[in-house]
């Protein structure tokens, strides 16, 4: 009996302790948890009953070299529900769908969601939001936002490019200076009781949100228009697939238009400018369409430049003193090279002819004869020395390489071919540059759109700064094919691009496109003013025009009635 009891007793002694143990741990652990992980929890605790919503920043805008507008913002309401402060369901149910046009079904969907906060539309248009906000329903918020809007809708489109539905640069510049367009965003903070709805008269907590910066860019939205005009125009007449037009300053590489015609519309970038239903088409489809759609051609595209080339191919002869203006050739409307017969376009041939003449009649054998002087080895150091292998760094996304051979593969007929811009391939940009560092006295200067960053105030914060690659050609060599060029246009095939009063040089060009048995051609002309000290350069590249083909006679036509307007624009005088 006795050493039952004391068996008892042990047994509630150790109960008695464990019990002891377990409340000296909940003790210390809630000492632990009210003293030393306090803010922990309290912060816990606040979050349970704080909501956020953000305040959208506004987007910077984009101006033009006067300061004309080209990218801005309109305000726009984003409508939501917070289920836990719906009063009357039905109610709201009701004057969401109908005032914004949704499905009575869709909406009861997200109303009766149990969730923090359900967003029901974004992008709706203000005087709806404040409608819906004059309603005065409990749980239904009405945020204001910003929405980008173009307001030339399609002028410059793959240059300036779109936001998505967050704000977020997409394509163009919007995407290459985002950093500075994008602000930062600002917050609301509101406290809660414990089933989620708002107190009264407990003040928010807010943080404004920081506006992104203004871009300025060289695009002159003046000679922008004229230009689309001018591509809009040559592509009904010729019935072409496309038409491109680059306008820039050959001296510090600033850009004044850019066009791609057909442009798509900015403020509707998801709907094809095709005319294509895109009903019909699969997502992947789509896709492809939209992506061929936003492609920028004078840098995303590669092409072969033809006779324009021929420029280049003068300025490394005469460089490397393989070629005098005196020498004298003879085309009987082709070459043989190897086992082929390149032909001239001339099929009766140019007969004797000098240099100066050759360039003046674009005739290949005379080019084919000099670039095999040259060398294949020569020839293809002086395209890397041009720049024409690395890429000109213009600042908007996506610019393709030069498709080039490789320098153990360029054979006879392959150099004969290239003299004249054929069998590899390059950027308009590309061109456009380095025709620039031949004709400006030597400097290869960076293309570019932005110039500089200006606060809301319209000050300037940063300007940008691009290298220039000084001695790509000598001061003598850049002046020989100055007046080369602007004889080309005074006496030979650029005659079409002649304006009288100004000084113009320039050189046309036709190539074919791959392959050739689809009989497709490109159609260009290259031309920049005042011959004697270029201030402009501009470029014409007319793709798979109908009938009449010839750059010559359709492309050169286009830039003297460009430079007609844009040079007594720019305050270039007649002489």
């Amino acid at each position: 009996m006795k050493k039952t009891k004391t068996y008892n007793k042990k047994k509630i002694m150790i109960v008695f302790l464990c019990a002891a143990l377990v409340l000296a741990a909940l003790i210390g652990r809630l000492v632990y948890l009210m003293i030393f992980d306090a803010d922990y929890y309290q912060e816990l605790a606040q979050d349970l009953h704080e909501r956020e919503r953000e305040i959208k920043a506004a987007r910077g805008e984009i101006v033009d070299r006067n300061g004309v507008v080209l990218a801005t913002n309109r305000t726009v309401c984003t409508i939501s529900v917070i289920h836990s402060q719906v009063e009357e369901p039905e109610e709201v149910i009701s004057v969401l769908s109908r005032e914004l046009e949704l499905e009575e079904a869709e909406v009861r969907k997200k109303v009766e969601k149990v969730s923090s906060m359900e967003k029901i539309r974004t992008n709706v248009d203000k005087a709806t939001g404040d409608r819906i906000r004059g309603y005065d329903l409990a749980g239904v918020k009405v945020d204001e936002d910003y929405k980008r809007y173009y307001p030339y809708d399609e002028l410059a489109s793959r240059v300036l490019g779109f936001t998505g539905g967050d704000n977020q640069g997409i394509i163009g510049l919007e995407v290459k200076y985002e950093e500075y367009l994008k602000g930062t965003n600002g917050t609301i903070l509101t406290v809660t009781d414990a089933r989620g709805v708002e107190l009264n008269g407990v003040a928010e907590d807010r943080i404004e949100p920081a506006p992104g910066e203004t871009l300025r860019v060289s695009l002159d939205y003046n000679i922008q228009s004229y230009c689309q005009q001018a591509a809009e125009k040559v592509m009904e007449e010729k019935q072409a697939e496309a038409v491109s037009i680059l306008l820039m300053n050959p001296q510090n590489g600033e850009i004044y238009a850019m066009v791609n015609v057909p442009e798509f519309n900015l403020n509707e970038p998801y709907e094809l400018n095709t005319g294509t239903d895109a009903a019909s088409l699969t997502d992947e489809e789509l896709q492809d369409e939209l992506n061929q759609m936003w492609r920028n051609r004078c840098i995303n595209d590669t092409y072969e430049p033809g006779s324009v080339f021929k420029i280049i191919t003068s300025s490394a002869c005469l460089e490397e003193g393989v070629v005098s203006l005196e020498d004298t050739f003879f085309c009987p409307g082709y070459q043989i090279v190897e086992d082929r017969k390149i032909r001239c376009h001339k099929v009766g041939g140019h007969g004797q002819e000098t240099f100066v003449q050759g360039i003046q009649n674009s005739c290949n054998p005379v080019f084919m004869d000099i670039g095999l002087r040259l060398g294949s080895d020569r020839f293809y150091d002086y395209f890397e020395e041009f720049g024409l292998m690395k890429l000109t760094n213009i600042d908007l996304p996506g610019e393709a390489g030069t498709i080039m051979h490789r320098k153990e593969d360029i054979g006879t007929v392959e150099l004969a071919t290239m003299t004249f811009g054929q069998s590899f391939q390059v950027t308009p940009i590309q061109m456009a540059v380095t025709v620039s560092s031949i004709v400006n006295g030597g400097n290869r200067v960076t293309p570019h759109v932005g110039t500089a960053i200006l606060d809301r105030d319209g000050s300037i914060v940063k300007e940008f700064d691009y290298e220039v690659e000084s001695g790509i050609v000598s001061k003598e060599t850049s002046e020989t094919m100055r007046m080369l060029l602007e004889s080309v246009v005074s006496e030979g095939s650029g005659k079409n691009a002649y304006l009288e009063g100004y000084s113009i040089g320039g050189k046309t060009a036709t190539s074919q496109t791959l392959p050739r048995s689809a009989n497709k051609y490109i159609s260009s002309f290259l031309g920049f003013a005042p011959a004697d000290d270029p201030q402009i350069l501009g470029m014409v590249i007319i793709h798979d025009p109908q009938g009449v083909y010839y750059g010559g006679t359709i492309a050169a036509p286009v830039l003297r009635s460009i430079y007609d307007n844009v040079l007594p624009y720019l305050g270039i005088e007649k002489k």
